[in-house]
């Protein structure tokens, strides 16, 4: 099954790539055919022409404040529930649980009002602050483990050299934590970066466009004379940051992985 699913996944990637590379003409009449020469022309149409570039940099900017925010705000809040017992803490924790259960359709008319209201509808810092506020219950359920699991004996000792609850959680508690820091920023960034439905709702203004607003704008817009080569171009441009990111952290990922089974 996972040798299927494999095939299926590289022949769709490698299809992708290649018609990156060819005409419009050229994939209707021959489309599972190599190109005939590596022009990337299609690449510096869909980044100029299409404005991809534009949304490119949008979406950098929203998905990475974005996902600094809510690990930082998730990993303190689920450092404190874990390691910390105090009056509502459990009461907390399951009301965390309870937003991964919450569908985000159900919020789409409520939270445009709300955004409109303060002022932050078709801005940036409202689709940052929204995609914070879906991402942390996942980030606070997935890290709490991790810090659960951690020795009690290391957070004595550096209380013991002197070290307050900010130098303990920063400097000693985190680092131990990377492993599962790595694999929820993974998966946060992949979600976020994903993202269509939240920025089709809340944002309109054009300039403040996502990647996957940009790409859905591209193919309708266009109608029947959909540049089809730059199309496919633009969805590669749209993949790469996910294979970067996975590539860099898959070490940390699968250290997580194995810390998890082994325990």
């Amino acid at each position: 099954v996972l040798s299927l699913w494999l095939i299926i996944i590289f022949v769709s990637l490698l299809w992708t790539v290649m018609s990156s590379f060819k005409t419009t003409k050229q994939i209707f009449a021959s489309p599972f055919s190599l190109p005939k020469k590596l022009s990337f022309d299609n690449y510096v149409n869909a980044w100029t022409t299409a404005g991809i570039g534009k949304f490119f940099v949008n979406t950098v900017v929203v998905v990475g404040v974005a996902l600094v925010v809510v690990m930082m705000l998730g990993a303190m809040c689920a450092y404190v529930l874990a390691r910390f017992e105090f009056w509502g803490s459990r009461a907390i924790y399951y009301l965390m649980l309870a937003g991964l259960t919450f569908p985000v359709f159900l919020a789409i008319v409520p939270l445009f009002f709300v955004l409109q209201n303060i002022g932050m509808l078709n801005t940036f810092q409202g689709l940052i602050l929204t995609y914070v506020a879906f991402a942390l219950p996942f980030t606070v359920f997935f890290l709490y483990p991790f810090f659960r699991a951690l020795p009690d004996e290391i957070a004595e000792a550096a209380e013991i050299d002197g070290a307050s609850e900010w130098r303990t959680f920063f400097q000693v508690m985190l680092p131990m934590a990377k492993p599962g820091m790595a694999s929820v920023a993974i998966f946060n960034f992949l979600g976020l970066w994903n993202q269509f439905l939240l920025p089709v709702a809340l944002n309109t203004n054009r300039d403040h466009y996502v990647l996957s607003q940009g790409m859905a704008s591209f193919a309708s817009q266009a109608g029947y004379a959909v540049d089809t080569g730059a199309l496919f171009a633009g969805v590669v441009i749209t993949v790469i940051p996910v294979l970067i990111m996975y590539i860099i952290f898959q070490r940390q990922l699968h250290g997580s992985v194995t810390q998890g089974t082994s325990k």
